[in-house]
């Protein structure tokens, strides 16, 4: 069984890792009393399961209190730098494990980053339940996990932790004198540990390293060490990952519900996350004709200019350009009519094929085509008005999409 190792060469995020559930902070309705998780971890009775959440969130720290609670060999595989090779000697272990009657836990940490052929040389073993898998995610399972795998495993939710949580961490490393810094004597007010906390972006590994930082620093930690310390704070925000879907949905869910002062919060946080601007040039370029449409046609040509402002700027200049649009957009009164007609269309067109177009409205550039009744009984328009003239195929004529 693989135990976590405290050691003053260690970090000090690994040095006072919480070795009970009792010493664990945060993610109260996953683990606290009475929940499903608790018990069965209490019980020795875990279950297969993917830990999903953002780093810092306590999945790693989870797996080594099961490894600590449990009876079972727990064995512990990093998908970043284990592979088949390592699997197969794995499995060998839980065989060897079955007969001996004895229960084998693997964790793979960020089991993401397995691809598929790994993925799927660990899922019958999982079926067969030679072994329990706890994998550890940042990422969305349902994306990146194999779902035969999801399906067979409880998916455990972990969010960031909440300030508070993380100021209670940062005290007990402080406080904690066999592990932590208590030998140390800092020197820091609440309001720092508040603010390494609040910096922290509920990321508990963060909040650890900074501090550490800046107890290496001084012994005396004030607001102005923390600065050199902490430059800029650190944004989470993965641009190929869930929170890069989850911010642009919040940001066309708030322009399209008319609110401009939370559409440039989202905004903010694309472009101090380091989103391409063109691509959230491109999204609001979308935005102009689907959500807004026909209530105001300007919105599609200022979104175009703020497009090709980014094109032709890039950073910073032309964040100005684009705060410009969203608050615009925001404001702008919506119509989706075009975007429901369209899809109302396309539903036709997969659902009858290629009817035929009819033959007035047909164009007759030769005199065979003019014969054979191309053109036919058309009405010019701007001379003859359009009354009674039909323009849709037979087989759908009178369908109406706005």
């Amino acid at each position: 069984m693989e135990k976590q190792q405290n050691t003053n060469s260690a970090p000090l995020a690994d040095r006072i890792r919480p070795q009970t559930l009792e010493d664990f902070f945060g993610q109260q309705e996953l683990i606290g009393e009475e929940t499903f998780l608790r018990k069965a971890i209490v019980d020795d009775q875990v279950p297969s399961m993917i830990l999903w959440g953002p780093p810092g969130s306590g999945k790693t720290t989870l797996a080594a209190i099961i490894a600590n609670e449990t009876n079972a060999d727990f064995i512990k595989l990093s998908a970043v730098t284990s592979g088949i090779k390592e699997l197969r000697k794995t499995i060998s272990q839980a065989q060897e494990n079955q007969w001996q009657k004895k229960k084998t836990i693997l964790f793979v940490d960020e089991i993401h980053r397995w691809n598929k052929a790994q993925q799927d040389a660990l899922l019958p073993h999982v079926e067969q339940g030679l072994l329990t898998l706890i994998g550890a995610t940042t990422e969305n399972p349902s994306f990146e996990v194999n779902s035969a795998l999801v399906s067979r495993s409880r998916v455990f939710v972990l969010y960031k932790l909440e300030v508070n949580d993380l100021e209670k961490i940062i005290s007990k490393a402080l406080a904690d004198k066999e592990h932590g810094l208590g030998n140390k004597q800092i020197e820091i007010a609440s309001e720092i540990i508040k603010e390494i906390a609040t910096l922290a972006n509920g990321d508990a590994r963060m909040a650890l390293n900074t501090l550490e930082a800046a107890a290496n620093q001084s012994k005396i930690i004030t607001r102005e060490l923390l600065k050199q310390i902490i430059q800029k704070s650190h944004l989470y925000y993965d641009k190929n990952g869930e929170e890069h879907y989850n911010i642009i949905s919040a940001l066309h869910k708030s322009m399209r519900g008319g609110d401009a002062d939370a559409s440039v919060y989202w905004l903010a946080r694309m472009i101090e996350g380091g989103e391409q601007p063109t691509y959230i040039a491109r999204r609001l370029l979308r935005f102009a004709s689907e959500d807004i449409g026909l209530a105001d046609n300007f919105a599609l040509v200022l979104a175009n200019n703020v497009f090709d402002a980014c094109h032709k700027l890039g950073y910073p200049e032309c964040s100005v350009h684009l705060a410009q649009l969203v608050v615009y957009m925001a404001k702008s009164p919506k119509s989706v009519a075009t975007y429901f007609a369209y899809n109302k269309a396309k539903k036709d067109v997969e659902e009858f094929g290629n009817l035929p177009v009819p033959m007035h409205i047909r164009n007759a550039p030769t005199k065979l085509m003019e014969k054979l009744g191309y053109g036919k009984g058309y009405k010019y328009t701007p001379v003859e008005g359009s009354e009674g003239q039909e323009y849709l195929p037979k087989e759908i004529k009178n369908k109406k999409y706005l």
